[in-house]
């Protein structure tokens, strides 16, 4: 009798400790999303992303294609608003996302550089998927420092924008430990073909950069000390229109 009760001491301090944890890891979270967020007076809402066109997935996933030529036209505002929302958009009221995350902790964070986009001065923008938003982070076109952060491909510079993918690590990490690093890596390959397969439809061409100096990439971004660079993706009009 005496050892059962200690047996059930043992059994709730366990118990008591594993929730004590879980609490611990789920306020570490809410303040890591925290830090995603960021609060400017350069806040833009962009326009609603369409959710039917006359574009099959077939035929974008036949005819995608990394292209390393653009032309100087520009982008318009609501092209830049499908290509966010195709990438890291919310899908539903519960808050998910186009692209699948481990446990649905989404820790990546998502920056418009822009260059040449009709309605947007030039800048780093960073991208919120609540409310469908971008918030203007760093002023001046960037697309030069990027291009040589990234090994001297000065084929980026031509691009009317840039979309950057870094991530908080720990936003995964916290619950899956070392694995959840691959998770965010595949994580950002799902956001990537999710902009590849939309920029097919809207007729234009992009290409994904994962060779860079990290920490050249983080100073011109201005990235926080909690997220890392991973992937960008320079879009724009082709030499040769599409459509």
């Amino acid at each position: 009798m005496y050892t059962g009760l200690n047996n059930q001491k043992a059994l709730f301090s366990e118990s008591r400790l594993t929730q004590l944890k879980w609490l611990q890891c789920m306020l570490f979270s809410i303040t890591l999303c925290a830090m995603s967020v960021v609060h400017s007076s350069d806040t833009i809402t962009l326009p609603a992303p369409h959710l039917v066109s006359d574009f099959s997935v077939e035929q974008g996933i036949y005819e995608r294609r990394s292209v390393r030529e653009f032309s100087n036209k520009p982008l318009s505002l609501a092209e830049v608003s499908q290509l966010l929302w195709s990438a890291q958009g919310t899908t539903d009221n519960k808050g998910h996302r186009a692209a699948p995350s481990a446990g649905a902790l989404y820790p990546l964070v998502l920056y418009l550089v822009v260059g040449n986009v009709t309605g947007l001065e030039p800048g780093v923008y960073q991208y919120s998927s609540d409310g469908h938003k971008i918030h203007r982070v760093k002023e001046g076109d960037r697309r030069a420092e990027l291009a040589e952060a990234a090994l001297q491909q000065d084929w980026m510079e031509e691009s009317a924008a840039l979309l950057v993918f870094s991530a908080i690590e720990k936003k995964t990490s916290w619950k899956y430990g070392q694995r959840g690093i691959r998770y965010i890596h595949i994580e950002v390959g799902h956001s990537a073909q999710n902009v590849f397969l939309q920029a097919q439809s809207l007729g234009l061409s992009a290409a994904v950069v994962g060779a860079f100096d990290d920490s050249r990439v983080k100073t011109v971004l201005n990235l926080p000390a909690a997220e890392q660079a991973l992937y960008m993706m320079p879009v724009g009009r082709s030499e040769m229109e599409k459509y």
